[in-house]
């Protein structure tokens, strides 16, 4: 495959291989080594480089990025974020103004994270941060680095304007093309963001068949917003739909922050989220309590279903060889919408369990419930139990307190390294009482609690 991009200003016509990442490159075969490898799957932020497109500038890890994800990008490593002339950008120079690195190692990485957020403006140094690991320096010096170089600005050299290219036979421009392609080759690998394929590569070893690059398919990355719905493409960034979920549900918004890290979020598609069935992934269980529906497509035929019935059973979805997710649709309003992440990290974890709740209630009656988990089961689902106790019944804590009990019912969970069984069913209980207690207007928030 042959790629164009920039690399810190210099244009870059590569052939390679479709499963070499960006960090082996730029380490093997050009030699730049200020960008680390520390975990190789995107957890430790070692490797992060500053990536501009059409859309801007945007925080990745070179680790799970494949070359051809980069075809008509602009890619900027530690030693492109210094000026030509070796200045410094602001962030260099007052990481070492506030003692924000010891052993160094985890720096090149918090260096190029910094720099794309302080070309954004962005003063959410929390968050920006959160994908980055530092186990010696401690990360007050490093946060008060950041908060020093927000009012300084952004030099004109990190500005990167991509490169026009032509289109690549392994990069669909459009739905139909893909579609096409798809329908005819089903063994071939999609390649969306790559936070989960990526993976497969560099845990796994494992070469990708026919491997289809989504990432110049403008037509999955599409939001749009009616008086009722909302329809998200398969290709939006979980980062793009953070941004939207703000506005219209900022409880499953409050999800998405903990989803991965900022470097995660920037890459990691909502259709592919939903389309590697994963049992602990964190969008179903959201979507399923919202009643989504999901759009799937083969070739040039179209079919639709409640997202809650594409979950067949663990690793197994109802999708046909060569059918596409396309998007999906939820509703515009959930006022009643919860949605809880219980892991072991706050930032940046996998869910132990994660359970969403939309429970309707009119006049202190249960007039409606939709209560989906993920981490419960083999598959994202519902918990239709627990959802029979409550509808009809008075919203009180004595109807919740027995509903609870249905959850053995709908859940056999298992143990494993973040969770045994019983602490899963103990938790899904808890937060049915956390949700009840948020509706009556009670403090449940652990961070809004205060003594």
């Amino acid at each position: 495959m042959e790629i164009t991009f920039l690399l810190n200003g210099e244009t870059m016509r590569v052939t390679a291989q479709p499963t070499t990442t960006l960090l082996d490159w730029l380490r093997h075969a050009r030699g730049l080594c200020g960008t680390k490898e520390g975990c190789n799957e995107g957890d430790c932020g070692a490797c992060t480089v500053m990536v501009t497109d059409a859309s801007g500038a945007k925080a990745l890890n070179a680790c799970i990025l494949l070359l051809p994800q980069l075809h008509g990008k602009a890619i900027r490593t530690v030693e492109g974020i210094a000026a030509p002339d070796g200045s410094l950008h602001p962030v260099q120079q007052a990481m070492i103004d506030h003692h924000g690195s010891q052993c160094g190692f985890c720096t090149p990485g918090f260096i190029a994270a910094m720099a794309t957020a302080h070309l954004a403006g962005r003063k959410d140094h929390d968050d920006v941060l959160a994908g980055n690991l530092c186990r010696c320096t401690g990360y007050a010096p490093i946060i008060r680095a950041a908060k020093a170089a927000e009012a300084l600005p952004s030099p004109d050299w990190v500005k990167d304007i991509p490169p026009a290219v032509d289109a690549a036979p392994y990069a669909p421009e459009t739905l139909d093309e893909l579609a096409a392609y798809y329908a005819a080759n089903p063994e071939a690998t999609i390649v969306a963001g790559a936070t989960d394929v990526g993976l497969w590569v560099t845990k796994q070893l494992r070469d990708l068949p026919k491997p289809v690059f989504l990432h110049r398919c403008v037509d999955l990355q599409q939001i749009s917003v009616t008086d009722d719905a909302i329809h998200i493409g398969a290709g939006v960034t979980m980062a793009t739909v953070l941004g939207k979920m703000g506005e219209y549900h900022p409880s499953y918004a409050e999800l998405i922050r903990r989803y991965g890290s900022d470097q995660v979020r920037n890459a990691a598609t909502i259709g592919g989220n939903i389309a590697n069935g994963s049992p602990i992934g964190d969008n179903p269980p959201a979507l399923i309590a919202l009643g989504a529906t999901l759009h799937l497509r083969h070739g040039d035929d179209m079919r639709q279903m409640p997202i809650a019935d594409f979950f067949l059973d663990y690793g197994k979805q109802d999708r046909k060889p060569g059918e596409l997710v396309t998007g999906v649709t939820l509703p515009r309003r959930a006022p009643d919408l919860r949605c809880y992440k219980i892991s072991k990290r706050f930032d940046q974890d996998i869910s132990a369990v994660c359970g969403c709740f939309n429970i309707g209630v009119v006049e202190g009656v249960v007039t409606s419930a939709r209560i989906a988990f993920g981490g419960m089961a083999g598959v994202p689902k519902r918990a239709a139990a627990v959802e029979a106790a409550l509808i009809g019944q008075p919203w009180t804590q004595e109807v919740v307190t027995k509903a609870a009990r249905a959850f053995a019912s709908d859940f056999t969970p298992m143990s494993d390294m973040r969770a045994s069984a019983d602490y899963r069913l103990e938790v899904a209980q808890n937060l049915l009482h956390r949700y009840f207690a948020q509706s009556t207007g009670q403090a449940a928030n652990v961070l809004e609690v205060s003594a």
